[in-house]
Protein backbone atom coordinates (compact mmCIF):
# COMPACT_ATOMS: atom_id res chain seq x y z
CA UNK A 1 0.00 0.00 0.00
CA UNK A 2 1.46 3.05 -0.91
CA UNK A 3 0.16 6.78 0.39
CA UNK A 4 1.52 9.99 -0.40
CA UNK A 5 1.70 12.49 2.59
CA UNK A 6 1.26 15.73 1.98
CA UNK A 7 0.06 18.46 3.99
CA UNK A 8 0.66 22.67 4.92
CA UNK A 9 -0.17 23.71 1.07
CA UNK A 10 -1.73 26.64 2.22
CA UNK A 11 -3.46 27.57 -0.78
CA UNK A 12 -3.97 31.20 -1.07
CA UNK A 13 -0.97 32.16 1.26
CA UNK A 14 0.87 35.74 0.15
CA UNK A 15 4.15 36.56 1.73
CA UNK A 16 5.17 39.80 2.16
CA UNK A 17 2.01 40.96 0.07
CA UNK A 18 2.93 38.30 -2.84
CA UNK A 19 0.64 36.07 -3.69
CA UNK A 20 2.02 32.62 -4.69
CA UNK A 21 -0.77 30.98 -6.31
CA UNK A 22 0.56 30.55 -9.18
CA UNK A 23 3.56 28.77 -7.63
CA UNK A 24 1.06 26.34 -5.28
CA UNK A 25 -0.57 25.57 -9.27
CA UNK A 26 2.70 24.51 -10.53
CA UNK A 27 3.79 22.69 -7.23
CA UNK A 28 0.09 20.43 -6.63
CA UNK A 29 0.95 19.65 -11.19
CA UNK A 30 4.37 18.54 -9.84
CA UNK A 31 2.81 16.29 -7.69
CA UNK A 32 -0.08 15.16 -9.37
CA UNK A 33 2.84 13.55 -11.48
CA UNK A 34 4.18 12.24 -8.90
CA UNK A 35 1.11 10.57 -7.69
CA UNK A 36 0.69 8.68 -11.00
CA UNK A 37 4.49 8.31 -11.62
CA UNK A 38 4.92 6.42 -7.91
CA UNK A 39 1.63 4.05 -8.11
CA UNK A 40 0.56 5.51 -4.76
CA UNK A 41 -2.77 4.23 -3.67
CA UNK A 42 -4.12 7.04 -1.61
CA UNK A 43 -3.38 10.56 -0.93
CA UNK A 44 -3.30 11.73 2.56
CA UNK A 45 -3.34 15.66 3.26
CA UNK A 46 -2.72 16.42 7.00
CA UNK A 47 -4.04 20.07 7.63
CA UNK A 48 -3.47 23.60 6.65
CA UNK A 49 -5.16 23.20 3.10
CA UNK A 50 -5.89 26.87 3.03
CA UNK A 51 -4.21 29.74 4.73
CA UNK A 52 -6.92 31.40 6.21
CA UNK A 53 -10.27 30.78 7.11
CA UNK A 54 -12.35 31.79 4.71
CA UNK A 55 -9.98 31.36 1.36
CA UNK A 56 -10.02 33.56 -1.49
CA UNK A 57 -12.14 31.79 -4.34
CA UNK A 58 -8.79 31.40 -6.78
CA UNK A 59 -7.37 29.44 -4.01
CA UNK A 60 -10.46 27.23 -3.43
CA UNK A 61 -10.86 26.77 -7.26
CA UNK A 62 -7.33 24.82 -7.41
CA UNK A 63 -7.70 23.19 -4.57
CA UNK A 64 -10.76 21.47 -6.30
CA UNK A 65 -8.76 20.68 -9.44
CA UNK A 66 -6.86 18.94 -7.84
CA UNK A 67 -8.86 16.54 -5.45
CA UNK A 68 -10.66 16.31 -8.94
CA UNK A 69 -7.92 15.12 -11.01
CA UNK A 70 -7.01 12.30 -8.29
CA UNK A 71 -11.02 11.42 -8.43
CA UNK A 72 -10.18 11.07 -12.13
CA UNK A 73 -7.87 8.78 -11.86
CA UNK A 74 -9.66 6.79 -8.25
CA UNK A 75 -7.61 7.40 -5.97
CA UNK A 76 -8.29 8.06 -2.46
CA UNK A 77 -7.96 11.46 -1.07
CA UNK A 78 -7.92 11.81 2.71
CA UNK A 79 -8.28 15.45 4.25
CA UNK A 80 -8.03 16.42 7.99
CA UNK A 81 -8.05 20.61 8.77
CA UNK A 82 -5.25 22.23 10.36
CA UNK A 83 -5.22 24.80 12.47
CA UNK A 84 -5.67 27.46 9.80
CA UNK A 85 -8.85 25.70 8.03
CA UNK A 86 -11.83 26.49 8.73
CA UNK A 87 -12.94 22.78 9.78
CA UNK A 88 -16.99 23.40 8.46
CA UNK A 89 -16.13 24.37 5.33
CA UNK A 90 -13.56 21.75 5.00
CA UNK A 91 -16.12 19.86 5.21
CA UNK A 92 -18.97 20.85 3.28
CA UNK A 93 -20.07 18.20 1.19
CA UNK A 94 -18.18 15.61 2.91
CA UNK A 95 -20.86 12.77 2.84
CA UNK A 96 -21.59 13.40 -0.81
CA UNK A 97 -17.64 13.28 -1.39
CA UNK A 98 -17.16 10.16 0.16
CA UNK A 99 -18.52 8.51 -2.42
CA UNK A 100 -16.39 9.56 -5.24
CA UNK A 101 -13.36 8.68 -2.68
CA UNK A 102 -12.52 12.09 -1.14
CA UNK A 103 -12.61 11.23 2.50
CA UNK A 104 -12.58 14.63 4.69
CA UNK A 105 -12.87 14.98 8.56
CA UNK A 106 -15.41 16.40 10.16
CA UNK A 107 -15.90 18.97 12.50
CA UNK A 108 -14.54 17.36 15.52
CA UNK A 109 -17.64 15.28 17.15
CA UNK A 110 -15.85 12.51 19.14
CA UNK A 111 -16.34 10.21 16.22
CA UNK A 112 -13.53 8.70 14.12
CA UNK A 113 -14.47 5.77 12.22
CA UNK A 114 -11.53 4.25 10.06
CA UNK A 115 -11.99 3.94 6.50
CA UNK A 116 -10.68 0.59 5.17
CA UNK A 117 -8.44 0.53 2.04
CA UNK A 118 -7.09 -3.19 0.84
CA UNK A 119 -4.03 -4.43 -0.70
CA UNK A 120 -2.43 -8.38 -0.48
CA UNK A 121 -1.60 -7.91 3.00
CA UNK A 122 -4.69 -7.38 4.12
CA UNK A 123 -6.70 -4.00 5.40
CA UNK A 124 -4.92 -0.67 6.28
CA UNK A 125 -7.02 1.51 8.36
CA UNK A 126 -7.05 5.06 8.23
CA UNK A 127 -8.39 7.56 10.92
CA UNK A 128 -8.82 10.92 10.10
CA UNK A 129 -8.25 13.54 13.50
CA UNK A 130 -8.82 17.18 12.77
CA UNK A 131 -6.74 19.88 14.71
CA UNK A 132 -8.02 19.48 17.93
CA UNK A 133 -7.94 21.72 20.94
CA UNK A 134 -8.55 21.12 24.52
CA UNK A 135 -12.15 23.13 24.27
CA UNK A 136 -13.01 21.02 21.39
CA UNK A 137 -12.62 17.51 22.98
CA UNK A 138 -13.89 18.80 26.26
CA UNK A 139 -17.29 19.53 25.18
CA UNK A 140 -18.08 16.49 23.77
CA UNK A 141 -16.12 14.34 26.40
CA UNK A 142 -17.65 16.33 29.38
CA UNK A 143 -16.49 13.99 32.22
CA UNK A 144 -13.08 13.37 30.86
CA UNK A 145 -9.80 15.95 32.44
CA UNK A 146 -9.18 17.53 29.64
CA UNK A 147 -6.10 20.42 30.18
CA UNK A 148 -3.94 20.47 27.72
CA UNK A 149 -3.32 19.87 24.09
CA UNK A 150 -1.76 16.28 25.00
CA UNK A 151 -4.83 15.47 26.96
CA UNK A 152 -6.91 16.19 24.13
CA UNK A 153 -5.12 14.08 21.44
CA UNK A 154 -5.03 11.32 24.42
CA UNK A 155 -8.72 11.12 25.06
CA UNK A 156 -9.96 11.58 21.14
CA UNK A 157 -6.87 8.64 20.34
CA UNK A 158 -8.84 7.04 23.01
CA UNK A 159 -12.11 6.45 22.22
CA UNK A 160 -11.17 5.03 18.66
CA UNK A 161 -11.86 1.57 17.72
CA UNK A 162 -8.47 0.52 17.01
CA UNK A 163 -7.98 -3.52 15.90
CA UNK A 164 -3.87 -3.53 16.32
CA UNK A 165 -3.94 -7.09 14.58
CA UNK A 166 -4.49 -4.70 11.40
CA UNK A 167 -2.03 -1.94 9.59
CA UNK A 168 -3.31 1.62 10.83
CA UNK A 169 -2.49 5.10 9.81
CA UNK A 170 -3.61 8.36 11.56
CA UNK A 171 -3.67 11.68 9.67
CA UNK A 172 -3.54 14.34 12.08
CA UNK A 173 -2.49 17.95 12.65
CA UNK A 174 -0.95 18.78 15.95
CA UNK A 175 2.40 19.83 17.05
CA UNK A 176 4.61 16.77 18.29
CA UNK A 177 7.45 17.72 21.25
CA UNK A 178 10.88 17.60 19.78
CA UNK A 179 10.04 18.91 16.23
CA UNK A 180 11.74 21.50 14.80
CA UNK A 181 9.59 24.59 13.39
CA UNK A 182 10.20 27.42 11.21
CA UNK A 183 9.50 31.24 11.12
CA UNK A 184 6.20 31.03 9.55
CA UNK A 185 4.34 28.77 11.96
CA UNK A 186 2.08 29.56 15.01
CA UNK A 187 3.77 29.41 18.81
CA UNK A 188 1.57 28.83 21.65
CA UNK A 189 3.27 30.52 25.19
CA UNK A 190 5.74 27.76 27.16
CA UNK A 191 4.76 25.05 24.53
CA UNK A 192 1.20 24.81 25.73
CA UNK A 193 0.36 23.10 21.73
CA UNK A 194 2.79 20.16 22.64
CA UNK A 195 1.97 16.79 22.72
CA UNK A 196 4.05 13.55 23.09
CA UNK A 197 4.74 11.26 20.30
CA UNK A 198 4.56 8.32 22.86
CA UNK A 199 0.44 8.81 21.65
CA UNK A 200 0.47 7.56 18.64
CA UNK A 201 1.97 3.97 19.78
CA UNK A 202 -0.99 2.21 18.33
CA UNK A 203 -0.36 3.38 14.91
CA UNK A 204 1.80 1.87 12.28
CA UNK A 205 2.11 5.22 10.57
CA UNK A 206 1.36 9.05 11.28
CA UNK A 207 0.69 11.24 8.88
CA UNK A 208 1.68 14.54 10.42
CA UNK A 209 0.47 18.25 9.36
CA UNK A 210 2.12 21.38 11.11
CA UNK A 211 5.67 21.50 10.95
CA UNK A 212 7.10 22.98 7.79
CA UNK A 213 10.22 20.63 7.79
CA UNK A 214 10.43 17.60 6.91
CA UNK A 215 10.98 15.67 9.85
CA UNK A 216 10.55 12.31 12.22
CA UNK A 217 10.05 12.88 15.69
CA UNK A 218 10.32 9.75 18.27
CA UNK A 219 10.32 7.49 15.88
CA UNK A 220 10.63 7.38 11.55
CA UNK A 221 7.19 6.67 11.26
CA UNK A 222 6.09 9.34 12.84
CA UNK A 223 6.26 12.04 10.16
CA UNK A 224 6.22 15.62 9.17
CA UNK A 225 6.17 15.93 5.35
CA UNK A 226 6.57 19.30 5.86
CA UNK A 227 4.95 22.50 3.68
CA UNK A 228 5.55 22.05 -0.25
CA UNK A 229 6.77 25.06 -0.59
CA UNK A 230 8.70 27.70 1.43
CA UNK A 231 6.69 29.94 2.93
CA UNK A 232 9.26 32.14 5.05
CA UNK A 233 12.69 33.23 4.70
CA UNK A 234 13.80 30.97 7.71
CA UNK A 235 12.77 27.93 5.32
CA UNK A 236 14.99 29.14 2.53
CA UNK A 237 17.97 26.50 2.91
CA UNK A 238 14.97 23.90 3.08
CA UNK A 239 15.10 21.18 0.77
CA UNK A 240 11.22 20.50 0.19
CA UNK A 241 9.94 17.47 -0.77
CA UNK A 242 6.54 15.01 -0.84
CA UNK A 243 6.33 11.87 1.47
CA UNK A 244 5.53 8.54 0.04
CA UNK A 245 5.01 5.86 3.01
CA UNK A 246 4.70 2.03 1.72
CA UNK A 247 3.02 -0.18 3.96
CA UNK A 248 3.92 -3.87 3.37
CA UNK A 249 2.99 -6.44 6.24
CA UNK A 250 2.28 -5.52 10.08
CA UNK A 251 5.22 -3.82 10.73
CA UNK A 252 7.20 -3.25 7.78
CA UNK A 253 6.40 0.50 6.73
CA UNK A 254 8.85 2.30 4.06
CA UNK A 255 9.63 5.64 3.87
CA UNK A 256 11.00 8.46 0.87
CA UNK A 257 11.56 11.66 0.26
CA UNK A 258 10.83 12.90 -2.96
CA UNK A 259 12.08 16.07 -3.79
CA UNK A 260 9.88 19.33 -5.71
CA UNK A 261 11.24 21.75 -7.40
CA UNK A 262 9.67 25.01 -7.51
CA UNK A 263 8.51 27.52 -9.96
CA UNK A 264 10.41 30.01 -8.02
CA UNK A 265 12.90 29.32 -5.10
CA UNK A 266 13.12 31.69 -1.83
CA UNK A 267 16.31 32.36 -1.19
CA UNK A 268 18.52 35.01 0.59
CA UNK A 269 21.14 37.52 -0.59
CA UNK A 270 24.00 39.33 1.55
CA UNK A 271 26.81 41.87 0.80
CA UNK A 272 27.46 45.59 -0.49
CA UNK A 273 24.82 47.28 -2.68
CA UNK A 274 27.58 47.49 -5.55
CA UNK A 275 28.23 43.45 -4.26
CA UNK A 276 24.48 42.09 -5.04
CA UNK A 277 23.65 44.80 -8.21
CA UNK A 278 26.95 43.04 -10.06
CA UNK A 279 25.28 39.52 -8.84
CA UNK A 280 21.86 39.04 -10.74
CA UNK A 281 21.98 35.77 -11.26
CA UNK A 282 23.52 34.39 -7.50
CA UNK A 283 24.74 31.02 -7.92
CA UNK A 284 22.88 30.35 -11.03
CA UNK A 285 19.58 31.18 -9.33
CA UNK A 286 16.79 31.86 -11.45
CA UNK A 287 16.08 35.64 -11.72
CA UNK A 288 12.35 35.46 -11.16
CA UNK A 289 13.04 33.76 -7.38
CA UNK A 290 11.76 35.34 -3.75
CA UNK A 291 14.92 37.37 -2.54
CA UNK A 292 15.44 38.85 0.69
CA UNK A 293 18.71 40.92 0.40
CA UNK A 294 20.68 42.23 3.28
CA UNK A 295 22.90 44.97 2.49
CA UNK A 296 26.08 45.32 4.56
CA UNK A 297 26.47 48.92 3.23
CA UNK A 298 27.35 51.66 6.21
CA UNK A 299 24.91 53.99 4.59
CA UNK A 300 21.24 53.15 3.16
CA UNK A 301 20.88 53.44 -0.37
CA UNK A 302 18.50 56.10 -1.54
CA UNK A 303 15.28 54.40 -3.21
CA UNK A 304 17.21 50.63 -2.75
CA UNK A 305 13.87 47.91 -3.01
CA UNK A 306 13.22 49.96 -6.30
CA UNK A 307 16.39 50.00 -7.83
CA UNK A 308 16.85 46.04 -6.75
CA UNK A 309 14.19 44.81 -8.21
CA UNK A 310 15.24 46.53 -11.57
CA UNK A 311 17.26 43.11 -11.11
CA UNK A 312 15.48 41.30 -8.61
CA UNK A 313 11.76 41.69 -9.65
CA UNK A 314 10.81 39.44 -6.97
CA UNK A 315 12.27 41.00 -4.53
CA UNK A 316 10.22 40.83 -1.18
CA UNK A 317 12.64 42.16 1.50
CA UNK A 318 16.01 44.55 2.25
CA UNK A 319 16.99 44.60 4.92
CA UNK A 320 20.66 46.54 6.57
CA UNK A 321 23.12 44.70 8.60
CA UNK A 322 25.27 47.54 9.53
CA UNK A 323 26.62 49.92 12.39
CA UNK A 324 23.33 51.24 12.93
CA UNK A 325 21.08 48.47 12.80
CA UNK A 326 23.20 46.56 15.32
CA UNK A 327 23.00 49.08 18.05
CA UNK A 328 19.55 49.53 17.25
CA UNK A 329 18.78 46.09 17.69
CA UNK A 330 16.53 45.62 14.57
CA UNK A 331 19.36 43.98 12.15
CA UNK A 332 16.25 41.40 11.19
CA UNK A 333 13.71 43.96 10.55
CA UNK A 334 11.53 41.92 12.92
CA UNK A 335 12.06 38.75 10.84
CA UNK A 336 12.60 36.98 14.20
CA UNK A 337 9.03 37.97 15.93
CA UNK A 338 7.08 34.73 14.28
CA UNK A 339 9.90 32.52 16.21
CA UNK A 340 8.95 33.53 19.62
CA UNK A 341 6.07 32.73 22.15
CA UNK A 342 3.86 35.39 23.53
CA UNK A 343 5.57 34.96 27.30
CA UNK A 344 8.84 35.82 25.72
CA UNK A 345 8.10 38.73 23.21
CA UNK A 346 6.10 40.08 26.83
CA UNK A 347 9.14 39.62 28.20
CA UNK A 348 11.03 41.78 26.40
CA UNK A 349 8.40 44.21 25.85
CA UNK A 350 8.84 44.65 30.11
CA UNK A 351 12.54 44.43 30.40
CA UNK A 352 12.77 47.24 27.57
CA UNK A 353 10.09 49.50 29.65
CA UNK A 354 11.77 48.47 32.80
CA UNK A 355 15.12 47.92 32.56
CA UNK A 356 15.12 44.96 34.13
CA UNK A 357 14.17 41.42 32.91
CA UNK A 358 10.96 40.20 34.77
CA UNK A 359 11.39 37.63 37.86
CA UNK A 360 10.57 33.93 37.96
CA UNK A 361 6.89 35.35 40.35
CA UNK A 362 6.18 37.75 37.43
CA UNK A 363 6.74 35.73 34.73
CA UNK A 364 4.58 32.32 36.22
CA UNK A 365 1.86 35.38 36.44
CA UNK A 366 1.82 36.47 33.15
CA UNK A 367 2.30 32.86 31.67
CA UNK A 368 -1.14 31.74 33.75
CA UNK A 369 -2.40 34.98 32.60
CA UNK A 370 -1.61 34.38 28.58
CA UNK A 371 -2.62 30.94 29.10
CA UNK A 372 -6.36 31.95 30.30
CA UNK A 373 -6.73 34.14 27.60
CA UNK A 374 -6.07 31.38 24.70
CA UNK A 375 -8.26 28.77 27.12
CA UNK A 376 -11.09 31.40 26.46
CA UNK A 377 -10.69 32.20 22.62
CA UNK A 378 -10.68 28.26 22.69
CA UNK A 379 -14.23 27.93 23.93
Amino acid sequence: MKLMHLSDLHMGKRVNEFSLLEDQKYILAQILSMVKREGADGVVLAGDIYDKPVPPAEAVQAFDGFLTQLGQWGIPVFVVSGNHDSAERLAFAARLLRGKGVYLSPVYDGKIEGVPLKDPYGEVMVYLLPFVKPAFVRHVFEGEEVNSYQDAVRVAIGHMDLDLKKRNVLVAHQFVTGAVRCESEEVLVGGLDQVDAALFAPFDYVALGHIHSPQHVGRETVRYCGSPLKYSFSEAEQEKSVTLVELREKGQVKVRELPLTPLRDMRRIRGTYLQVSALPFYRGANREDYVQVTLTDEEDVPDGMQKLRVIYPNLMRLEYDNKRTRENGDLSGGAQVGRKDSLELFAEFYELQNNQPMSTQQQAFVEKMIQGIQEARDR
